[in-house]
């Protein structure tokens, strides 16, 4: 079922995804994860309201007992999968995708990742199959709003932070414009919103601040307010970028790299943080730097949480903007991302733009996507022209030469391959992408 991906279901509404097929997936879900009690929640999409309602009823008729926490943000959803105790939670969200998608985000026990090899395969097999287990009696419903408990969990990453900072906010009429006022009006930020009332059309534009063309209008917006900092929150808020004083954009794995000293400062030496393979040389250096381990891994949320808790690691990021932590369950969070940000522009003296200047050593093409009907076949191809170079191939290709280095990955969904490359020099970033460019898109 082309529904079920990498790390979470997702699909078109009703032609992939419906009420009936929502309702096998809930009772799948009870014996696949072994799942006694599941919490349930949905973003503001309107799709959410009749799919969650049917996802509840097949994990009641499977025997689980399910609390229905309503509207809510993902972030919120693994908060409170890992408060409250449940045996799973379901975020209905199709995240930053337009508005005729819809999906499901699967936690297990203590908000632990779910990706296709450790549940959502088993979950499409009995759905295919159509094993469900039976139960003598429903499950118990109870509906709890979890807002309140939320925010006092955020209380913890407020310390330190500058009453009167000034900041722009673009919730991309995303879930997060819904709470952001309640969850932060103790800080005495001035906040200029951008696009907060929630709505799954998705007016204004796509609510994915990988794609910088969604940032014009924060950047725009930061520089007419003279704002310290611009802050873009994805669909279901599990991600977030920042723009600096002046409008730049702000690489996702440079913030990586100007939280770590932060985030190692009361660790012992040696603590992991954990960063995707497309990020710049720079984290692991600044990693090193402030006495932690830096740990490199494959690109997606299941995978990111997996290793930060095998390796009980500190924090991580990701160059798309997910940013994970420890003391948040271990899960990704654009709220507690962007606390610590705000904390660290709150104790220097300096802006935005120079705390990031000095990790802007090196120079990058950032993300490129090209369509290609044969990504393994040009997978192959790249690694026989670059053999000469240090290879890896934790996820797709990589290649590293003294002065440039690359990965080369495939879309989980779409017949593209993505290339990011980095180099010690401009010259080095135009030769390598040229040549890794003429290998990809090479007829035959």
């Amino acid at each position: 079922m082309g529904i079920f991906k990498a790390y979470d279901i997702r699909g078109v509404v009703p032609d992939d995804l419906d009420e009936a097929l929502a309702e096998r997936i809930g009772r799948a879900t009870v014996g696949a994860l072994n799942a006694g009690s599941v919490l349930v929640s949905r973003d503001m999409r309107e799709s959410g309201v009749p799919l969650s309602k049917a996802l509840v009823r097949g994990l009641r008729a499977a025997g689980a007992d399910v609390i229905d926490a309503g509207m809510t943000s993902t972030p919120m959803n693994y908060f409170a999968c890992g408060e409250y105790g449940t045996g799973a939670s379901i975020m209905v969200t199709a995240s930053h995708n337009p508005s005729r998608y819809n999906g499901f985000k699967m936690s297990g026990p203590g908000a632990s990742p779910v990706s296709y090899e450790t549940g959502l395969g088993e979950i499409e097999r009995r759905v295919i199959e159509g094993e469900f287990p039976s139960a003598a009696k429903p499950g118990a419903l109870e509906k709890r709003d979890v807002l309140a408990d939320y925010k006092a969990f955020l209380g913890r990453f407020k310390e330190g932070i500058r009453p009167g900072l000034k900041v722009v906010v673009d919730t991309g009429n995303g879930i997060e414009g819904a709470f952001f006022d309640a969850l932060y009006d103790d800080l005495g930020l001035e906040v200029t919103p951008l696009y907060f009332k929630p709505d799954g059309s998705f007016p204004n534009h796509e609510p994915n601040p990988l794609k910088y063309e969604n940032l014009r209008d924060l950047q725009a917006k930061v520089r007419a307010e003279r704002a310290d900092l611009g802050i873009a929150f994805d669909g279901d808020a599990d991600r977030v970028a920042f723009v600096d004083e002046r409008g730049e954009i702000v690489s996702s794995d440079l913030v990586t790299a100007l939280m770590a000293p932060t985030m190692l400062r009361t660790e012992p030496a040696g603590r992991v943080v954990v960063h995707d393979l497309r990020s710049s040389r720079a984290v692991a250096e600044e990693i090193r730097a402030h006495g932690g381990t830096p740990v490199e891994t494959r690109v997606g949320h299941s995978y990111m949480k997996a290793v930060l808790r095998e390796r009980e690691g500190v924090f991580g990021g990701e160059l798309s903007g997910h940013y994970y932590f420890r003391d948040a369950y271990g899960c990704d969070t654009g709220d507690v991302a962007m606390l610590v940000v705000l904390g660290i522009l709150s104790k220097s003296e300096a802006p935005m733009s120079e705390l990031i200047r000095p990790l802007r050593r090196y120079c990058a093409t950032g993300e490129i996507n090209f369509e290609v009907e044969d990504k393994d076949g040009r997978i192959e191809a790249v690694a026989r022209a670059f053999a000469d170079a240090e290879l890896s191939r934790l996820d797709g290709i990589s290649v590293a030469y003294p002065d440039w280095w690359c990965t080369v990955r495939k879309s989980n969904t779409e017949p593209i391959l993505r290339l990011t490359l980095e180099a010690a020099s401009p010259e080095a970033r135009d030769r390598g992408r040229a040549a890794v460019e003429a290998v990809i898109t090479a007829k035959g």
